[in-house]
């Protein structure tokens, strides 16, 4: 008998679309798309800083890129590859460590660039898929779902970063300031931590967030803000006071300390005086009031409601520009 004439039925060879099922096709093809926009870059040491490595996002053909605040500042110098091995000099043109987000611009043309999606269309359950470039020659991928939205996060400057995205794809060293991508192949994130005892729980700061603090620290190399001239803590009130004030939550914010010719010292607040109210909304966390804190109402009189001594009383702040 001729076996090498009989007919064992075998189909022909699939081709590469044919053998990706439709999950792995979209993660392929996003990595595909985003993966050469994705920068390793490279912070030399400085006086401030031990140096360090993490990844970008380019974001326009002219080198502008999104990293996070941690991985650049305080370096001497940076730099960034490109998956094709192209390096280029970096410059830092704006830093904001309130969100861990930092503008840089490489010092090249006609780069690889990513599409911005829209982090507040996004959905609990949705594939993400988490890119970055830890070595400089070979961007790596995982993927997940959108575990929650809304998220906080505790910035390097102590301030809160709200509207955080958690997911499960895995975040690997040096993929800090990478994208989060959705599986049309748009970032939806910047990529920022991990909680490597709380198996594996990454963050991402949201799109939104990060194009808004982008286009800030292009205009002005900075995100400003306006300050009080006070140090203050959370605390909790008393349950029969929280109870009669209406109180959503049994917290307010204690006056620690009041800076000399500040804000708060010309309003007339104390150390022990408690917030409640600022401008018009209700202050139960010292978070809340960072958060209403924005540079729109430095210079402008704003309504303190607190608790001074056994009386409760509102007094006109005017909030300035943080320097």
């Amino acid at each position: 008998m001729a076996y090498d004439s009989f007919d064992t039925g075998s189909p022909p060879p699939a081709t590469a679309e044919e053998e990706l099922d439709p999950y792995s096709a979209r993660v392929a093809k996003t990595f595909e798309t985003v993966g050469p926009a994705v920068v390793h870059i490279l912070a030399h040491p400085g006086e401030k800083s031990r140096g360090g490595t993490g990844s970008g996002v380019l974001f326009a053909p002219d080198g502008y890129l999104l990293t996070n605040s941690h991985v650049v500042s305080g370096a001497a110098k940076l730099s960034g590859s490109l998956t094709d091995g192209r390096q280029y000099d970096a410059q830092l043109i704006g830093d904001d460590p309130a969100t861990d987000l930092a503008v840089l611009r490489l010092q090249g043309t006609g780069l690889p660039h990513a599409t911005f999606g829209n982090s507040g269309k996004l959905k609990v359950g949705q594939l993400v898929i988490a890119i970055g470039n830890p070595l400089g020659f070979q961007a790596t991928v995982t993927a997940g779902i959108v575990s929650a939205l809304g998220r906080t996060l505790r910035s390097p400057s102590g301030r809160l970063i709200e509207s955080v995205i958690q997911t499960d794809a895995p975040l690997n060293p040096g993929n800090s300031g990478g994208a989060l991508a959705d599986g049309s192949g748009r970032v939806v994130g910047i990529n920022t931590a991990m909680i490597g005892r709380a198996q594996g729980l990454c963050f991402a700061i949201g799109i939104d967030t990060a194009v808004d603090v982008t286009t800030r620290l292009m205009k002005d190399g900075r995100v400003r803000r306006s300050k009080l001239g006070l140090g203050a803590q959370t605390i909790m009130l008393d349950a029969r006071l929280a109870r009669r004030l209406r109180r959503a939550e049994g917290s307010g914010v204690q006056v620690l300390e009041v800076q000399s010719g500040g804000p708060a010292a010309e309003a007339g607040l104390a150390k022990g005086d408690v917030i409640l109210d600022f401008a018009g909304s209700p202050v139960f966390t010292v978070d809340d009031l960072h958060r209403l804190l924005t540079a729109e109402i430095a210079g402008r009189n704003a309504p303190v409601t607190v608790i001074h001594g056994a009386e409760i009383r509102t007094v006109e702040l005017k909030p300035a520009l943080d320097a």
